[in-house]
C-alpha cells in the first residue's frame, strides 16, 4: 500500500557497455538472469519497492545504455537522482580505467552534491579476473563511495548492493525528505545494530 512508502528515490546505473548493468537490474528486480541480453538501447526503466531497516523504499531504477552513441539523453537521465550504482566488470580493465569518464560526467550533469555513490565489481564468478578487490577498494575509497563485488549470474551481491545504498540515502535526510514533507522517518536507533546483516560480508561502507 503506497501510503506505507517512506518515499521514492531515482537510482541511476552507469557504467562501460557490457559490464553488466542490465543483468545486475533484472537479477534485483525480477531475480532472473539470461546470458545473451542485448545491449540496452537508450534508457531502461523499473520499479521496485524494498524494505530496508522497517522503511519502505520505491525504487526508481534507470538503466542506460553504455555507448557512446545513445548518450544524449544524459542530462535529463541525472537530474534528480539521489543514488547512482556505478558498475565495471572485473574481468575487463579498460571498464575500471573509465570509471573517471563517468564519475566526471556524474559531477557534470548532477544536480545533487550529496548523491549516494556505489561503486560494483561485477562478474566476480568468472576466473579470467583483471581487476583485484582492493584496487576497486581503494577507488572507491578515494571518491566517498560504497563498494561491493558482485554476480549477476550467482546472485553475489546483487541484493546487497542495492540495500546498502537505499540505507545509506535514508540516512541522508537531505537527499530525500523534501520530497516526503508528510512522512514520518523511522530509523533504528543504532544504525549499526544490522552491520554486514544480510550482506554476508560483501559490503565495505566508508
Amino acid at each position: 500500500m503506497d501510503e506505507d512508502i517512506l518515499t521514492t528515490l531515482k537510482i541511476l546505473i552507469i557504467g562501460e557497455s557490457g559490464v553488466g548493468k542490465s543483468s545486475l537490474l533484472l537479477r534485483f528486480t525480477d531475480d532472473t538472469f539470461d546470458p545473451e541480453l542485448a545491449a540496452t538501447i537508450g534508457v531502461d526503466f523499473k520499479v521496485k519497492t524494498i524494505a530496508v531497516d522497517g522503511n519502505k523504499a520505491k525504487l526508481a531504477i534507470w538503466d542506460t545504455a553504455g555507448q557512446e552513441r545513445f548518450r544524449t539523453l544524459t542530462p535529463s537521465y541525472y537530474r534528480g537522482a539521489q543514488g547512482v550504482i556505478l558498475v565495471y566488470d572485473v574481468t575487463r580493465r579498460e571498464t575500471f580505467v573509465k570509471l573517471e569518464n563517468w564519475l566526471n560526467e556524474l559531477e557534470t550533469y548532477c544536480t545533487r552534491n550529496d548523491i549516494v555513490k556505489m561503486l560494483v565489481g561485477n562478474k566476480i564468478d568468472k576466473e579470467n579476473r583483471e581487476v583485484d578487490r582492493n584496487e576497486g577498494l581503494k577507488f572507491a575509497r578515494k571518491h566517498s563511495m560504497l563498494f561491493i563485488e558482485s554476480s549477476a549470474k550467482t546472485r553475489d551481491g546483487v541484493q546487497c548492493a542495492f540495500e546498502e545504498l537505499v540505507e545509506k540515502i535514508i540516512q541522508t535526510p537531505g537527499l530525500w525528505e523534501s520530497e516526503s514533507q508528510n512522512s514520518r522517518l523511522r530509523l533504528s536507533d543504532s544504525p549499526d545494530a544490522n552491520s554486514g546483516g544480510s550482506c554476508g560480508g560483501y559490503c565495505s561502507l566508508l
